[in-house]
This record gives C-alpha cells, sequence and structure tokens, in this order.
C-alpha cells in the first residue's frame, strides 16, 4: 500500500519527535499545515528513552559546552548554540515537564520518571495533528527525481520503503539512531539507507559503554567499591584522552561515569587495530614524583606504621590490600621498612596501574554509538544532507557523541530542532498526486 505526506521522519526517539514537533510548530505559524509521519520499527515508541537514567531520563546538563563531545568540533559548537541547554528547559516547560538539577548538574524531571519525557512528546505529537506509525521498519530511501537545494521551489518525491509497504514524502528526516540498546530499536539500519543516498560512515563502536577486564584481574575481590581516578587512554604510544572522575570495579572488569567516557576511545582505537592501553591513577591530578615524596614523608614522621593503614586513608581498604598485593608488598610491612625498590613499585602501582581490558561490553550495554555520518556531509544550520538535498540527518546517526550526563540528550533535542525548523519552513506541496 503506498501513501503520501509532506515530511517523513524515520525514527519515534528523542531526535525524531522532537524534528516532528519542530516542523509542525514552524509550518503552523507560516499558516501552512503540512502532513507529517514518523515511523518507527518498533510496536511501541520511545523505548530509549524510558530506560536512560535509570529510568528517570537525564535530559541535559546544566552546562554545554562543545568539549563535553567527540567530534567535529566548530560544527558541534554551531548546532549546540542554535539549541542550548536553556532552551532544552524553556522548551520542556512549555511542554508541561519541569526539571530539576542534581549536584552533578545533570537535570530530570521533577517527577523522576522518564515516561513523563515520553508522555510530554507524544502528546504534543497528538496536539500537531503527527501521525506516528509503529512497526513500520524502513528498509530504504528512493528518491525519485533529481532536485534542487533547500531553497529551491522544485518539488521532488522520496519513496520511503517499510516492510509493509511505502510513502511518497517531499522530505525525509532520518533519524534512525545508532546501534546502542538494540532492544529498544536500534539495529544501525540507517546507516546502510544514507550509504546509499551518497554518504559515508565512519567507524562505529559502543560508547558509553563498561570495560571488561582480564579474569586474572583483581576487579571481583573489590566488585561494589567506588573511587574516584584519572584514567589516561593511550593509543600507539600517544596519549588522547585523560578524564577524571567515578570508576566502579565490578564483577566483570570496570564501570562508572569516568570509564563509560573513555570507553569509547579504546573502542574506537581496538577496532581500527591500533594498540590501546588505559592506565589508571589512584591519586588523580598527582605525579609519580608528588606521591613518592609524600610516602617518603609520612615514613619519616610514622616510621612504625603500616603502609596498608597509611593507604587505607586515602582508598577503601580492600582496594588497598589488592594494590598492595600487586606491587609485592605486605599489608603489614612498617613504612620505615620500604627499601626505594618497593615505594617505587607501590607508587607505580598507585599512580600509572594498567588496567588489563580485553573488551567492551557490547552493545546491549552501551548508552550511545560512537562514530556514523561525518559531520562535515549536512548542512549545520539545516542539518540538511550536502550529498542529496531534501534528506536531513540528526541525532545518533551522526559521528558525534558526548560524555555521560544528558549531552546526547541535548544532541538529540539541538538536531532535530535545526531539522524540524528547516523543513517546517517550507511551503506545502500542491494538492494532488506527487
Amino acid at each position: 500500500m503506498s501513501h503520501r505526506c509532506d515530511i517523513a521522519v524515520i525514527g519515534a526517539g528523542a531526535a525524531g519527535l522532537t524534528a516532528a514537533i519542530f516542523a509542525a510548530e514552524t509550518a503552523r505559524k507560516r499558516k501552512t499545515s503540512p502532513s507529517i509521519v514518523v515511523l518507527d520499527s518498533a510496536r511501541k515508541v520511545g523505548a530509549k528513552i524510558l530506560v536512560s537514567g535509570g529510568g528517570r531520563c537525564n535530559v541535559t546538563h546544566d552546562e554545554i559546552h562543545p568539549e563535553d563531545y567527540n567530534g567535529s568540533r566548530n560544527i558541534v559548537r554551531n548546532i549546540l548554540a542554535a539549541f542550548d541547554e536553556q532552551a532544552t528547559v524553556r522548551w520542556f516547560a512549555s511542554l508541561g515537564v519541569a526539571l530539576k538539577q542534581e549536584e552533578t548538574g545533570k537535570l530530570f524531571p521533577t517527577s523522576d520518571s522518564a515516561r513523563t519525557v515520553l508522555q510530554a512528546l507524544l502528546q504534543r505529537c497528538t496536539e500537531l495533528g503527527v501521525t506516528i506509525l509503529t512497526g513500520r521498519r524502513v528498509v530504504g530511501v528512493i528518491p525519485l527525481e533529481e532536485r534542487g537545494s533547500l531553497a529551491d521551489a522544485h518539488v521532488t518525491t522520496f519513496a520511503v520503503r517499510h516492510e509493509h509497504g511505502e510513502f511518497f514524502a517531499r522530505n525525509v528526516i532520518m533519524a534512525t539512531g545508532g546501534r546502542s540498546l538494540p532492544k529498544t530499536g536500534s539495529d544501525g539500519g540507517g546507516w546502510g539507507i544514507v550509504r546509499r543516498l551518497g554518504h559515508t560512515v565512519t567507524t562505529t563502536v559502543p560508547a558509553l559503554v563498561p570495560l571488561v577486564l582480564s579474569d586474572k584481574m583483581f576487579h571481583a575481590s573489590v566488585s561494589g567499591i567506588s573511587v574516584t581516578v584519572e584514567l589516561s587512554t593511550s593509543v600507539n604510544g600517544k596519549m588522547i584522552d585523560r578524564r577524571t572522575g567515578s570508576l566502579l570495579w565490578t564483577h566483570f572488569g570496570v564501570s562508572g561515569p569516568v570509564v563509560m567516557d573513555a570507553s569509547r576511545h579504546w573502542a574506537l582505537a581496538r577496532a581500527n587495530g591500533q594498540t590501546v592501553e588505559i592506565h589508571c591513577n589512584f591519586f588523580p591530578e598527582q605525579s609519580f614524583e608528588h606521591v613518592e615524596k609524600w610516602l617518603i614523608a609520612m615514613a619519616s614522621a610514622r616510621p612504625r606504621g603500616t603502609v596498608n593503614n597509611l593507604l587505607a586513608e586515602r582508598l577503601p581498604d580492600r582496594l588497598a590490600r589488592v594494590l598492595l598485593h600487586e606491587a609485592a608488598i605486605e599489608p603489614a610491612v612498617q613504612l620505615g621498612q620500604l627499601t626505594r625498590e618497593r615505594r617505587r613499585a607501590l607508587v607505580h602501582a598507585l599512580t600509572n596501574f594498567l588496567l588489563p581490558v580485553e573488551r567492551d561490553r557490547g552493545w546491549n550495554f552501551a548508552e550511545v554509538t560512537a562514530g556514523g555520518v561525518p559531520l562535515q556531509e549536512i548542512d549545520y544550520r539545516t542539518m540538511e544532507s550536502r550529498k542529496m538535498p531534501g534528506i536531513f540527518l540528526i541525532g545518533e546517526l551522526l559521528d558525534c557523541d558526548g560524555r555521560i550526563g544528558g549531552f546526547n540528550f541535548q544532541w538529540a533535542w539541538a538536531t532535530g530542532y535545526l531539522a524540524g525548523r528547516a523543513v517546517g519552513s517550507l511551503l506545502v506541496p500542491p494538492q494532488g498526486e506527487y
């Protein structure tokens, strides 16, 4: 069965629903009423919204900067400037969703329920006459004739083919997401569609994902312990990332915000066949020399104190003990009896501990995707494709991923806003068949 619409949005996630809303609102201000159809492969939309933030949905962060993202920095800056975190707060307030800020800077709905966010988006779509069709997995987007740029008045049709038929649409917004959390409907199929439209796709890997350590590691014995550390990621011997934050030891390896943020660098390097290492400093922002001087000073001031008791003042006791074991030092050794060789081995373990990462935990545990369509292939003012005018690319489909804390949702809102406004500003096509 064939249908027609003015705007087809492929994907009913955060970016897709946002684009549909702003397209409809923009058109309404221009006193036009385009038909907008959102197609999604899932039977129930918004699954990723519902599971995010532990079911609370971390809508955004109180401070958003281009440096919080991995991607073409200047393009990211322009996109975020068009719809910043304050705009997000105002927009959700207009939708009836009040947000609250936590000490970490994360913003959540005051209801502490992600369903509040999803219901507000769906309700606004209903009010604006946006049609949402579920169980329609799109398998192809085919241009039916050549067309000009967004500014051209020339009308063209795209055939949007899904498993149960097709739609003919004047403009198509691709919001298919990446491959993270495939149970929510993300399967990476959108990349195949845009490749056939002329786009390239960079290497894609899980991001914001826990890391699995060698089973010879001590992580299982300290599972459940959280500690603030500094992680340094090196690729082919060159450090490419350094960050400080909370690390959580688990039965399989490591997790926590600092690990999740660093994971994309490890995964990309490994996927590209590069040598990658992650080192952990349990004394953040303190060098080998600084920590060694501290140990020498403590040995002078408290020569009969044990090494374990001293470390337990700075680290959880169980962690202190396993680190001493790694340095081949007995916990009961007195500070004054610590040889130079053992002292330096301990400082190395404390400030430059190599995490024996074997793999990431995979797409089922990844919050986002690293990689995708290069930002240079879209017009950042409108999100329109530079390869195929009339096609707009937004959200996780693009090669841009933010750190943990609401930054990826902000990317979804911002790119959806730009694409929706751009498409909504177009004139309604003539009546009749395309």
